[in-house]
């Protein structure tokens, strides 16, 4: 049975009830987070409800939750649901109200909610590598918040998936952005290039560990646009996320992306991504 988190209490599924005038329904007014348990342990919980709190920030609307509250809470579901592999959701809307397009007033309450599920580590995709398709880039501008709106990124997934790839890579104006739910790394002649992180991409968190792995390897690295041509003549390509990890993606277009198979850079990346992960047995 699913422990849930909705506005203060922990409760099971029957016990859940969302207003069908929450913002979040009527106009993605939110925002959210995915946090990754290993071993029974949250990764980067902080960093993520730093961010968490970032995209609130950003879009004017308060959450009633200090950042180590709200790492208590994910902690409390993954436990209460007794997750040892698997990642949290926690999302904030900025409450029901009738629908109008401008804020509610300061009165009505944010709305909190979360869970906790199963969801194991992609071994297969980490050994073998992933197909990728690039679509061109229709979201908002305001790629750095963490927002419910993802409407732009849902349809660049579905349009990998029909093509039988694992992720969308969304170009702009002919400049590499990131992927349509995880953010892209092009490596050649042993130098990491990746967008560098502005209000078009999101920030990562896995992002933002692996250019510190970089710095901890001495693994150069040039945060910097590249063009689609570019990024076709990559000796390595890597996708992460806190789901995915440090992918490799060894297509894009249906085109070979160097040799066709993980590149020795990229298994140093995940070599040392692992270590720093709470596992019982690194890299399982």
């Amino acid at each position: 049975m699913t422990i849930y988190f909705v506005d203060g209490q922990f409760t099971d599924k029957d016990g859940v009830r969302i207003s069908i005038d929450d913002r979040g329904y009527y106009f993605g007014d939110g925002v959210y987070e995915v946090v990754k348990v290993y071993n029974g342990e949250l990764f980067t919980a902080q960093e993520h409800m730093a961010r968490l709190l970032e995209s609130a920030s950003k879009v004017k609307m308060a959450v009633p939750y200090t950042e180590q509250q709200l790492i208590g809470i994910a902690e409390e579901l993954m436990k209460k649901n007794d997750i040892d592999t698997g990642h949290v959701y926690m999302q904030v809307t900025r409450g029901a109200s009738a629908r109008v397009h401008h804020f509610p007033d300061m009165n009505v309450p944010p709305v909190v909610t979360g869970y906790a599920i199963v969801n194991p580590r992609p071994v297969l995709n980490l050994q073998e590598g992933v197909a990728a398709k690039t679509v061109e880039d229709i979201r908002w501008l305001r790629c750095d918040i963490k927002s419910l709106n993802l409407l732009g990124n849902v349809m660049a997934k579905q349009e990998a998936h029909e093509a039988g790839c694992v992720e969308a890579i969304f170009v702009r104006d002919g400049i590499v952005m990131e992927g349509s739910s995880s953010n892209m790394f092009g490596i050649l002649n042993g130098i990491v290039y990746t967008h560098p992180a502005t209000n078009l991409i999101l920030n990562g968190i896995t992002r933002q560990v692996v250019l510190e792995i970089c710095a901890e390897l001495d693994i150069p690295v040039l945060e910097k646009e590249f063009t689609l041509e570019e990024l076709y003549m990559m000796d390595e390509f890597i996708m992460t996320s806190t789901t995915a990890e440090v992918t490799p993606v060894i297509t894009i277009d249906n085109k070979k992306i160097g040799s066709g198979v993980p590149g020795p850079i990229t298994k140093k990346l995940q070599e040392a991504f692992a270590k720093k992960l709470p596992l019982t047995v690194t890299g399982k």
